[in-house]
C-alpha cells in the first residue's frame, strides 16, 4: 500500500492543529475532487512501519490535537490494513488525542471494520459537485456527514458530530 503525503501541521482537516496523512488510491474518482493526484494506487510513497513512526513523532507536541486520515481512500481494501495499524498505534501512544477519517464509503457499509475502534470522527460519503457548498465545515458537499463515531457506536445509530 502507498500514501501520497503527510502534513505536519494541518488546520483544514479537523479541529485544531493536526497531523494529516493522505493515502494513495481511490476508486470513486469524484468529479471536482480536491485530491485527484491520490487516485492512482501505483503512485505515491510506500507505507511502512517507519511512516507510522514518523506520524507518531510528528504528533508528539502539545499543540497537535490529533490525526487526520484522508485520501485517496483510506478504507479501500488495499489501504484499510495500514490505516488501521496507524490508527491503533496512534491511540496507544496518544489516547487523549483524536482521529478523524474521511471516506467516500458510507459508515453504515463499513462500520464493522476494526478501524472504528480507534476513530473519533468520520466524514462519510462521496463528494458530489452538484451538492458542493464551500461554507460547510470539514466536508465539501451537503450529502456528506460528519459523524461522532464514539456516540454512534454507543447509541447504535448515526449521531452527527457537533462542534
Amino acid at each position: 500500500m502507498r500514501y501520497n503525503k503527510i502534513r505536519k501541521m494541518d488546520i483544514a482537516n479537523g479541529e485544531g492543529v493536526r497531523v494529516s496523512i493522505f493515502f494513495q488510491g481511490c476508486i470513486f474518482h469524484c468529479e471536482g475532487c480536491f485530491n485527484p493526484e491520490t487516485w492512482d494506487f501505483k503512485c505515491g510513497l510506500e507505507f511502512t512501519d517507519e511512516v507510522i513512526d514518523e506520524v507518531i513523532k510528528l504528533a508528539d507536541n502539545s499543540y497537535i490535537k490529533g490525526l487526520s486520515i484522508l485520501g485517496g481512500e483510506p478504507l479501500h481494501p488495499t489501504n484499510i490494513g495500514g490505516a488501521t495499524a496507524l490508527a491503533k498505534r496512534f491511540k496507544e501512544v496518544y489516547p487523549d488525542k483524536n482521529i478523524w477519517l474521511w471516506s467516500g464509503f458510507l459508515y453504515d457499509n463499513v462500520k464493522d471494520n476494526e478501524i472504528f475502534d480507534y476513530i473519533d470522527v468520520m466524514i462519510d460519503g462521496q463528494f458530489k459537485i452538484a451538492l458542493r457548498n464551500p461554507n460547510l465545515k470539514w466536508k465539501g458537499s451537503s450529502n456528506q456527514r460528519v459523524i461522532d463515531i464514539k456516540k454512534t457506536k454507543k447509541k447504535g445509530e448515526v449521531v452527527l458530530y457537533c462542534d
